[in-house]
């Protein structure tokens, strides 16, 4: 595997990653119900309304960067190296065998186990 390819498969782990927390991090809409009537930790790191929009950019930059590093994973496998022909063109051709001609001044022995019926 190239080098290429190392990296955009550690970008590709990496933005995979980042998109588990980022989601896992997202709180669902039902959530929000909770937080206005006090339940909730609506004084979170981002705000109340602030989370969901940062977060939901964020993970979609990140599926962004997945999307492509998948698609440039897939080309770069795809690539075919140039071939320099088969394996079977370098090998000599074999000359070629031919079956051994048939006397036919020898005679042949009759089959077992058949009547013979003589001539008259």
């Amino acid at each position: 595997m190239s080098a290429f390819a190392t990296l955009i498969l550690a970008v590709q782990m990496l933005s995979a990653l980042g998109m588990i927390g980022l989601v896992l991090m997202q709180h669902g809409k039902g959530a929000d119900m909770g937080a206005a009537f006090g339940s909730g930790n609506s004084g979170s790191l981002f705000g109340a309304s602030g989370s969901a929009n940062f977060l939901s950019r964020s993970t979609g930059a990140l599926a962004t960067v997945f999307f492509v590093a998948t698609l440039a994973l897939a080309y770069l496998g795809n690539a075919r190296p140039v071939s320099t022909g088969s394996v079977l063109e370098a090998v000599p051709a074999a000359p070629a065998v031919t079956a051994p001609a048939v006397d036919s001044t020898v005679p042949t022995a009759p089959a077992q186990g058949v009547d013979q019926i003589p001539a008259k």
